[in-house]
């Protein structure tokens, strides 16, 4: 697994828009022969954040990313696919807010050779992710996803629902410090239900409460008491942890994942890279251009 401390410098922003245009531009090149239509989906093309940190009932844990990201979305993962060459064959922009899907529309008139390739989802991708995976011919298909949400806003059941295509490369971000890591509190008893909950739909599991906080004893006055406790290093348990849950539904998952960093250089997130599809050459050469992207120095 990746150490935390192995973080590169440079805004974190274009880092990760960096390594997905990298991966993009050689996607396409690779397959540009293959007799497959070539899609790409955008999971959170233009995400409502105030919306979704309201419903997700922890205000305020998110700030930094919102003020990282609140504004010039329309600058990003979009158009940055829409400017890939050779381009995709459809383009599945998925977004909840209608404001927002409103704006995204528009980029219809900035790229008009490829309007007719373009599709607008709205809805909650945890809903509308798993329907486009399911009606979705992947014999005939191969997609690149980029899952790049709020907070803690993709469902372990949508992991799932991206793995059993046996089609799809993901690329995800995850938060490991500014979301997972503030809900974990000094002791697991001390965790909101709400927040509990929210780290089970994301794992998929409430295994994660013995990977987290390990029983320990204290000496009291004239006895000892075992208390569960947070590990130490929750960053790195975090991160590992959510490698080997992807490691239980993909057959290769990258395993040099990139630690973001904030302007302190604390740990935000964790970007990184699996594979769905079984087939040993495809997912092998996947594998091989996706961790020299995310080991490349910015």
């Amino acid at each position: 697994m990746a150490e935390p401390r192995q973080s590169f410098g440079g805004d974190w922003t274009e880092v990760k828009l960096s390594m997905l245009k990298d991966y993009l531009a050689a996607y396409t090149m690779a397959l540009k022969k293959k007799p497959f239509s070539k899609m790409y989906i955008d999971a959170f093309a233009g995400t409502g954040y105030r919306e979704i940190e309201a419903q997700e009932d922890t205000p305020g844990l998110f700030e930094e990313q919102v003020n990282a990201e609140e504004t010039g979305f329309f600058d990003g993962s979009v158009r940055l696919a829409l400017q890939i060459d050779p381009p995709f064959d459809r383009y599945a922009f998925i977004e909840k807010s209608s404001k927002r899907m409103s704006e995204l529309r528009t980029v219809t008139e900035a790229f008009p050779s490829l309007s007719d390739r373009m599709e607008f989802c709205p809805g909650d991708a945890n809903k509308v992710l798993p329907g486009l995976c399911r009606v979705t011919d992947w014999v005939k298909t191969r997609a690149v996803l980029f899952l790049d949400p709020f907070g803690m806003s993709v469902d372990w059941s949508t992991m799932e629902a991206v793995a059993h295509t046996k089609a799809i490369d993901v690329w995800i971000l995850f938060p490991v410090g500014i979301g997972v890591n503030r809900l974990l509190k000094k002791k697991a008893d001390d965790i909101p239900p709400s927040w509990q909950n929210r780290l089970d739909r994301i794992f998929g599991t409430s295994e994660w409460r013995t990977v987290f906080f390990k029983p320990t004893a204290q000496s009291k006055l004239f006895r000892e008491e075992t208390v569960t406790e947070k590990v130490g290093d929750a960053i790195q348990a975090i991160a590992n942890y959510y490698q080997e849950r992807l490691q239980t539904v993909f057959p290769t998952v990258a395993s040099n994942p990139r630690y973001l960093c904030n302007s302190k250089q604390s740990p935000m997130f964790i970007f990184t890279f699996a594979v769905s599809n079984p087939s040993p050459i495809s997912r092998g050469l996947a594998l091989r251009i996706a961790e020299h992207i995310l080991g490349k120095k910015s």
